[in-house]
């Protein structure tokens, strides 16, 4: 294709869809559940496969611990935290009611102790330990939570507390308890596996089991975190990962423990068996290219921040299609990393998925002769 072609085409197609069968079929909408929200996200890809009032401002309960605790992960991959390090029990820790993992006033235990019975024993008291031990208050360390949930594209969540105990302006959405737990995963894999696992801890001679029991009866379920109160029901968010696929589920507002466990599994099933994901490009590789006017180099390459990962109906990856909406005239100076345009990935030409992309590299400005040349052919 020459220069002057080039100039009437604004979506530059990079592969040609295979096209689908006809015995292929749509595949089916999610089971019909009965709690107020859900979410089902696809991890690797971060599209959304199945969802209701994902966005609805919910009552989080105890799932406000992930918030929590991914503030207590960072600041021991930031090095401020140790796991060895001692914390003493306050008043006010010990005070909590809920969940508890029944610490005693002025008790000194150790943040991995503390970290254990913060998810797997789901303690109100160790939630509130831990904040006071990081930020001095509870009530410092809830905005510390704020300024996270912002910074994570949490645009439905406000936190007033560390543990989710009722209070009017403390909530947030399916979508939000989904992109934290993603958030922790991604973030802090190792942390993760260390605790997420955990079906059972003791402390000071009282055994307690993880509320989160599809950790006993589903083996593609590897973490998460539950909570429950009057007004907010019974909520449940968990991962689960099989044949390289993992996924995050969230219900909430259910009416009893049996309905959370059983519907946020009909979520994982439905997605296990209906999708998959694939990588399409490794980080950094050259997606497409463009061509730049009146610079030192003609052709510039585009890439994608990181690798570009797309979630599709199971069996159908090679009726994808994929094309870049990019300038038909693009001119020098460019700097690398500048937006410049938007991957579509498509299946029977539905978008399943949008990724921007940005210039691979630098190119400045040409020389007079360089720039005088463009001048003209940008003419015709």
């Amino acid at each position: 294709m020459n220069q002057a072609r080039r100039l009437l085409f604004s979506l530059v197609l990079l592969f040609v869809s295979v096209p689908v069968v006809a015995a292929s079929l749509p595949i089916p909408g999610p089971p019909s559940l009965g709690a107020k929200s859900y979410m089902l996200l696809d991890f690797n890809s971060g599209q959304t496969l199945a969802a209701k009032n994902p966005d609805k401002q919910i009552a989080p309960a105890s799932i406000t611990k992930l918030m929590t605790c991914y503030i207590v992960f960072d600041e021991l991959k930031k090095g401020n935290l140790s796991e060895k390090d001692m914390v003493t029990v306050s008043k006010k820790a010990w005070e909590m009611h809920g969940s508890q993992m029944f610490l005693k006033v002025g008790n000194k235990v150790s943040v991995n102790e503390l970290i254990q019975g913060l998810i797997t024993q789901s303690g109100n008291d160790a939630a509130v330990a831990l904040a006071e031990y990081i930020a001095g208050t509870e009530s410092t360390f809830a905005q510390y939570m704020n300024q996270y949930a912002k910074q994570l594209g949490m645009t439905n969540s406000h936190f007033t507390d560390v543990n989710g105990l009722p209070a009017p302006d403390h909530h947030m959405s399916a979508r939000d308890i989904a992109t934290v737990l993603s958030a922790t995963i991604r973030n802090f894999p190792k942390l993760y596996d260390q605790y997420f696992h955990q079906k059972e801890f003791t402390y000071a001679g009282i055994r307690q089991y993880n509320r989160n029991t599809l950790l006993w009866s589903d083996p593609r379920v590897d973490g998460g975190k539950t909570g429950h109160t009057d007004a907010a029901g019974y909520n449940l968010a968990v991962s689960a990962k099989a044949d390289g696929m993992r996924v995050i589920s969230v219900v909430t507002g259910t009416d009893s423990e049996n309905a959370r466990k059983n519907q946020a599994e009909a979520l994982i099933s439905y997605g296990f068996r209906f999708y998959q994901d694939g990588k399409l490009f490794d980080a950094g590789k050259e997606i497409s290219q463009i061509h730049v006017w009146k610079g030192s180099e003609t052709e510039l390459p585009v890439v994608a921040h990181g690798p570009v990962w797309v979630a599709y109906p199971r069996g159908q990856k090679d009726s994808l299609a994929t094309s870049a909406e990019l300038p038909s005239n693009l001119t020098a100076p460019v700097k690398k990393g500048e937006r410049l345009g938007t991957l579509a990935i498509k299946y029977n030409d539905k978008v399943l998925k949008e990724v921007p992309l940005y210039a691979g590299k630098s190119i400045a400005k040409g020389g007079y002769i360089r720039q005088a040349i463009d001048e003209v052919r940008m003419m015709f």
